[in-house]
């Protein structure tokens, strides 16, 4: 009777001679990908803790062929202030009006009607973005 051989002969089947530098590189993979997840979710969490406004247009309506109200909604800490830019495009989506919001009440949440003047009839009203800042270019309204 033949004897029977556990396991693969040594040196075959693409198998690495030294298997802690197998182990070790694993290791060093394993922490190598760890610390790049906790960067992202760093960046992520620093981003979004950033921000110290945020707003949404919740409906427009073009009232004319030279404006468009807007109803604007801000979420911020009570005692920030800033500035929030919307925009409006015509069916060509050419820009056809833009106003800078200045947001300083002294709530959590700004809830505003805001009339944007446009050179002719818009198809859109969308907010830019807001900024943080201690004095704005225009008033709500």
């Amino acid at each position: 009777m033949a004897a029977v051989r556990e396991g693969l002969p040594d040196g075959r089947y693409g198998r690495s001679a030294d298997q802690r530098a197998d182990r070790k590189l694993k290791i060093i993979g394993a922490v190598l990908g760890a610390g790049l997840l906790g960067v992202v979710g760093w960046a992520g969490v620093s981003y979004i803790s950033g921000q110290e406004l945020s707003g949404r247009v919740i409906s427009w309506d073009a009232v004319s062929d030279h404006a468009v109200k807007v109803h604007l909604e801000v979420v911020k800490d009570a005692a920030d202030k800033g500035v929030c830019t919307l925009r409006s495009q015509a069916a060509d989506g050419s820009e056809v009006g833009r106003k800078d919001v200045t947001i300083d009440q002294r709530t959590g949440q700004v809830d505003t009607e805001v009339t944007l003047r446009t050179t002719k009839r818009a198809t859109n009203a969308v907010l830019v973005g807001c900024t943080s800042s201690s004095e704005g270019s225009s008033s709500a309204s």
